[in-house]
């Protein structure tokens, strides 16, 4: 079966910096519904798109087609008193944007009466290489493309 519009596909991954230095690998595979549901990044599944199973490829994504640019107005310093006890660096929390809405911060470092905390997601500013292997693909289930992700084995639970 090819990848199409609500297709479920199975996938081994590697994240590498620009300079080939692994930076995560999929352990179990990662399965997304593919079409658009922003699932994934949307080079991938243009990289992806008429593949079968056993397809692989290497992607080199710049930052905007991966996890975008740093955005310094998402870091912030906040008085440690403003925080319940026991926050710690590598902790989420989530806080507002300057427009207010809602996000997700990472707790960077706790510096005397200070939280430094980054809004950017890790991978933020760097070109990536992604090396991808397609295990399976099989057709969406009705629910899953209504939901518009996977259920199921490494999918969504309800």
């Amino acid at each position: 079966m090819k990848i199409a519009k609500d297709t479920v596909v199975t996938l081994k991954y590697k994240v590498a910096d620009s300079n080939g230095k692994l930076i995560e690998e999929s352990r179990d595979p990662m399965v997304y519904l593919h079409g658009g549901y922003d699932n994934t990044l949307p080079k991938i599944e243009e990289a992806l798109e008429g593949k079968e199973a056993g397809y692989e490829c290497t992607l080199n994504l710049q930052p905007e087609d991966a996890f975008g640019q740093r955005d310094e107005a998402l870091v912030r310093v906040i008085p440690k008193s403003e925080f319940p006890p026991g926050v710690k660096v590598g902790g989420q929390l989530e806080g507002r944007t300057d427009d207010g809405q809602p996000h997700v911060f990472h707790v960077m470092k706790i510096k005397g009466p200070e939280v430094h905390l980054d809004g950017n997601h890790p991978l933020a500013g760097k070109a990536l290489k992604f090396f991808l292997k397609v295990t399976g693909v099989r057709a969406a289930s009705g629910e899953e493309i209504a939901h518009g992700h996977v259920h199921g084995e490494h999918g969504h639970h309800h």
